[in-house]
């Protein structure tokens, strides 16, 4: 699709985006207004806590949610006459809980820590509200503990069917070094009842449980297993894998589990994701077999060590995860349809979205409505081979986030970020920010790269700032010879494969838009591919079905019967009518993601002892091996003398170096030959 054609889509799907959003804004209002009088209809039961030996209870009538004393640990949630929604088989410390995942040694095996609280405190009690705080408070004599401290909230109202989560996590000054990989919280429901999970509409199903995969057939790494025997006969052959229910940030906002009988709801749901690491499109987990619900705050899936937080040289730091709602809802028996639960948990994240940041968090960290600010203005793109006139930069990702470099915003993981997107004519607001230093970035689906604001943005409680119209110069050194894919950051343009027969996961034969979280599709290259590897001819091939979505090893059988891979050379084969040697052409190459890998450029001469351009080691995003599109976003604009360019047919060889592995690869985003400069 050309610039031009790519720009009129967009617009037409900001102009929906509009309505839509318009529309939702008016629905979810009223909802709203009957939310906030819910919390004053005294014909809701107060909220009571009772507190025993062990455990404290609070109970608001529609639920009773059941902690342990000190630790915090959610031990029990009774609703809709289930004694019990977690997995009461299951350890105190394994039903409800947080995690982090950490090191003192730099790129150590990690330690897992559930946060054990050792203090517990009762911060509001009355008929409306019940919040309790559950801390834990490091000790240098104490040196294998994590070192934070840590403050877990959960807060019950009435009138509101479910619970809400916080905690907040903190370093002082001079505390020694540590890794920490991964935070979260973790609920496991009760595996009898909760078979029906829910990411989106599209993605949903009945899931096998944790004994039908402990029967099953481990494939080529733990996570994934092939369904050999289990309860339910529909799903024998298929293959699951948590890391096929991941989803990127910006669309992880409600997921969670359905019970048949009782017509029971679970859901995680996240109101905003100013508090998650990597940007709008990190890829994270949601819930998988168990059943397990999950709200990752930060993690290194999809990223890799980039995304660890480092703490160096006695570093401060303080952070508020959440609230994070787990909302439940219930149909009565003569109800048919329980999908009717899942409409309705769609309706209350509109409801928690509309309603953030919450009124009610006690915790002075939590910076509430009037203690924010806004950010807004406009965004346009220059780019004069395209367009003698500023262009509008249409759904564009705008964001705020520490201040840092040109596109650093998608490593950095220990502060916050505020993102949203342009409308049809290129305008943006940030609203909710807390106060603090930032930069502005942004990227546009259409065009490469990255723009960042040079001012900082400083933001303080109760402001208003308009930035001055944004011009973004899109990296661009000549006029357009060829180009291959869309600008989009994902490879989900190219070809994907079917997947193999016997390793299918239904959900993504129904669900063809997302199939490539199909299990296996690094071995298809070679099953399509077995002897030459791909050659893409430019006027013939279409990168729609000839280009394969991910830059894969080959494999083999040695002689003792076992996989090996080896290294691929792709060939892009291309025709130029005219050269000038002397002046210098531009290959813009944009990586969707890398893992493991050295990617080659070579023009016309495969033999050269040396490669024209080498990116050397990059990534770890494993984005292959876990099912994503796209990991961490990397342009490479290359320097391509016309000599090394002919008359007549070309032919650019890009190899991948690193072989040994299956997962050793990269997805190209776009890439583009620029011819030189025109004369002006």
């Amino acid at each position: 699709m050309k610039k031009t054609e790519w720009s009129s889509v967009l617009g037409v799907l900001g102009i929906l985006l509009q309505f839509s959003l318009l529309a939702q804004s008016t629905f979810t209002r009223e909802k709203i207004n009957k939310l906030n009088s819910r919390l004053e209809d005294q014909s809701f039961p107060p909220v009571q806590l009772l507190t025993l030996d062990d455990y404290v209870v609070v109970d608001n009538g529609l639920c009773k949610i059941t902690f342990s004393i000190p630790g915090g640990m959610v031990t029990g949630i009774q609703y809709n006459g289930i004694d019990n929604l977690l997995e009461d088989e299951n350890d105190d410390d394994n039903r409800g809980y947080w995690d982090i995942v950490w090191t003192e040694k730099p790129g150590g095996k990690g330690i897992f820590d559930k946060l054990d609280a050792t203090d517990y405190k009762v911060i509001m009690e009355d008929e409306n509200q019940v919040e309790l705080s559950f801390t834990r408070t490091w000790d240098s004599l104490n040196s294998s503990h994590l070192s934070m401290n840590i403050d877990k909230r959960f807060i019950i109202l009435r009138g509101v069917s479910g619970v809400y989560c916080y905690g907040i996590l903190e370093r002082l000054e001079g505390w020694p070094d540590i890794d920490v990989y991964q935070g979260r919280i973790v609920f496991k429901l009760k595996e009898k009842l909760f078979l029906y999970m829910a990411i989106s509409d599209e993605r949903q199903r009945i899931m096998p449980t944790a004994h039908d995969r402990e029967t099953g057939q481990e494939l080529d790494y733990s996570e994934a297993v092939l369904l050999t025997n289990p309860t339910n006969n529909f799903l024998k052959g298929e293959v699951d894998d948590k890391y096929q229910y991941s989803c990127e940030n910006k669309d992880n906002r409600v997921h969670g589990w359905i019970s048949q009988d009782p017509q029971t709801g679970f859901w995680m749901i996240t109101p905003t994701n100013e508090f998650r690491t990597g940007g709008p499109v990190k890829q994270d987990l949601t819930s998988h077999t168990g059943p397990v619900n999950l709200n990752m705050f930060f993690s290194t899936h999809y990223a890799g060590e980039i995304l660890t937080l480092k703490f160096r040289d006695g570093e401060p730091w303080k952070k508020v995860f959440g609230p994070v709602f787990v909302y439940l809802n219930s149909l009565s028996p003569d109800e048919p349809d329980t999908l009717t639960l899942w409409a309705d948990a769609k309706e209350q994240m509109f409801i928690e979205t509309e309603n953030w940041p919450y009124s009610f968090p006690l915790s002075e960290d939590f910076a509430r409505a009037d203690q924010r600010g806004i950010v807004s203005g406009r965004l346009l793109v220059r780019d004069s081979y395209v367009s003698e006139s500023l262009m509008i930069a249409n759904s564009a990702f705008i964001g705020l986030a520490a201040p840092g470099d040109v596109g650093s915003w998608q490593i950095e993981n220990k502060a916050y970020q505020f993102w949203t997107q342009t409308d049809s004519e290129g305008y943006f607001l940030i609203k909710n920010v807390i106060p603090g230093n930032y930069s502005l970035y942004a990227w546009i689906p259409g065009f490469i790269g990255d723009y960042m604001y040079d001012p900082y943005i400083i933001v303080t409680p109760g402001s208003t700032q308009r930035v001055e119209t944004l011009i973004y110069d899109a990296p661009r050194n000549g006029p357009t010879l060829w180009e291959i894919g869309i600008p989009d950051r994902t490879a989900a343009e190219f070809f994907i494969p079917d997947a193999q027969p016997r390793l299918l996961n239904q959900l993504y034969v129904v669900n063809n838009q997302e199939r490539f979280r199909q299990y296996g599709l690094w071995d298809r290259y070679t099953e399509l591919y077995p002897d030459d590897d791909l050659v893409f001819t430019v006027g013939s091939s279409s990168y729609q079905t000839d280009w394969f979505f991910a830059h894969l090893n080959r494999y083999f059988y040695n002689d003792d019967g076992n996989k090996t891979y080896v290294p691929t050379t792709w060939q892009v084969v291309f025709d130029l009518d005219d050269v000038d040697e002397a002046s210098n052409y531009t290959l813009q190459l944009a990586l969707a993601s890398a893992h493991e890998a050295e990617l080659q450029v070579q023009f016309n001469d495969p033999e050269e002892d040396a490669p024209h351009y080498a990116t050397g080691l990059i990534g770890k995003d494993n984005a292959i091996a876990r099912h994503g599109i796209r990991g961490i976003y990397r342009l490479y604009t290359i320097n391509v003398p016309g000599s090394l360019l002919v008359f007549g047919t070309n032919v650019m060889y890009l190899k991948q170096t690193r072989g040994d592995r299956a997962f050793r690869g990269v997805m190209y985003d776009y890439l583009r030959l620029e011819g030189p400069p025109d004369e002006y």
